[in-house]
């Protein structure tokens, strides 16, 4: 059996050095906002290309004091991909604002920069991008429309570590970029963890005060913050897993590309490679109208898949207060027809050349 995933073998090679630093941390005990989260938030702003890493507890909480530390008027709408993952929306929420959902490009399954322009009313506050599945959203035209609009950029880097738009890293365009280290991403913790990267250093500085009680010095709380710090010990693993992050990042593109020159089952979309964006296939998704159909035969030969997501944001019950009776087609088309195929460092290029072969087998063997 082909796994999706086996975090358990992804994580085997650092498995020596995370005794070491785990012995480390326990002999120091010191255990909050030490060191090594000190050192990790150097590291990945440096390799970002960022000026400040700040740690946070998860991404979902770097998303949202991200927007916390904006100061938006009460009432504000953020433009949000319709076919995101539900934290996204969720941090939208949860800080008090109005997520105005946007179709994505049906190509790159990112939020279309044309589709934009209609949704900008005196509300509008901020765009919420996403680079998703670990391909970067085509920046320039984004860009373009936050300043002549005078908007805030704020990328969503949850699946896309190291990915580039025309040489430069994603999280560094827009006012913050943030960032999941899920156990599943391709820089992932061994729990829950997240960052946000910026270049401005009021924020920063806000936002360091914000992860911790709205406190920037302790006991004195200067804003109305929350409890969401980096964890020290996964702060040492991630700085660990962060060496070997591009040697993990090209390993992933080698299967992505077997995949891309392997399969030729006619209804199978494979994903678009355009020039200057380079992604970093976190997931490895495909569509196909009979995706259920599809899942099912690679299962019963051997291959196990996921679906990156199988109900759209304006579906889940949590959300039908906000958009009942709202429609996206693009969305919901995307929802019922993705299939993430395996692409970890964990699968081989035989791996991938099997899976190739059974995805190509499918409709002769119905």
């Amino acid at each position: 059996m082909i796994e999706y995933e086996n975090l358990n073998r992804a994580n085997a090679p650092y498995e020596d050095r995370f005794k070491e630093v785990f012995e480390s941390f326990l002999k120091r005990g010191r255990y909050i906002l030490d060191d090594e989260v000190e050192l990790f938030e150097n590291e990945f702003a440096e390799y970002c290309g960022s000026k400040f890493c700040i740690g946070i507890a998860s991404g979902y909480d770097a998303l949202y004091l991200s927007l916390l530390a904006l100061d938006l008027p009460k009432g504000s709408e953020i433009l949000v991909p319709s076919n995101t993952y539900i934290a996204t929306i969720f941090s939208i929420l949860n800080a008090g604002f109005k997520p105005v959902l946007i179709e994505p490009s049906i190509e790159t399954y990112n939020i279309d920069p044309h589709n934009i322009e209609p949704h900008i009313l005196p509300l509008t506050r901020a765009i919420m991008i996403v680079h998703l599945y670990g391909k970067p959203c085509d920046m320039d035209p984004l860009k373009d429309i936050a300043n002549r609009f005078n908007l805030h950029l704020i990328e969503d880097c949850a699946q896309a570590h190291g990915a580039t738009y025309k040489g430069k890293k994603v999280g560094t365009f827009g006012i913050t970029g943030a960032f999941s280290f899920y156990p599943t991403k391709n820089l992932g913790a061994l729990g829950d963890a997240g960052a946000i990267v910026t270049d401005n250093e009021e924020i920063a500085v806000k936002l360091k005060a914000l992860r911790n009680y709205g406190s920037e010095k302790k006991y004195y709380s200067q804003y109305i913050g929350i409890n969401s710090r980096l964890d020290e010990l996964q702060a040492a693993f991630l700085r660990i897993k962060l060496r070997h992050l591009d040697e993990l990042n090209a390993h992933k593109t080698s299967l992505a590309n077997i995949y891309l020159n392997s399969i030729v089952q006619e209804n199978i979309v494979l994903p678009v490679v355009q020039k200057g964006i380079d992604n970093v296939w976190h997931i490895f998704n495909v569509r196909h109208p009979r995706r259920d159909k599809l899942k099912e035969h690679l299962l019963k030969n051997g291959v196990k898949t996921e679906i990156h997501y199988p109900l759209a944001p304006h579906k889940q019950e949590a959300c039908l207060t906000w958009f009942k009776g709202l429609h996206f087609p693009l969305s919901e088309e995307i929802h019922r027809t993705t299939l993430s195929l395996p692409v970890s460092v964990i699968h081989t290029k035989k791996d991938i050349e099997y899976i190739a072969q059974v995805l190509n087998h499918f409709e002769s063997e119905e």
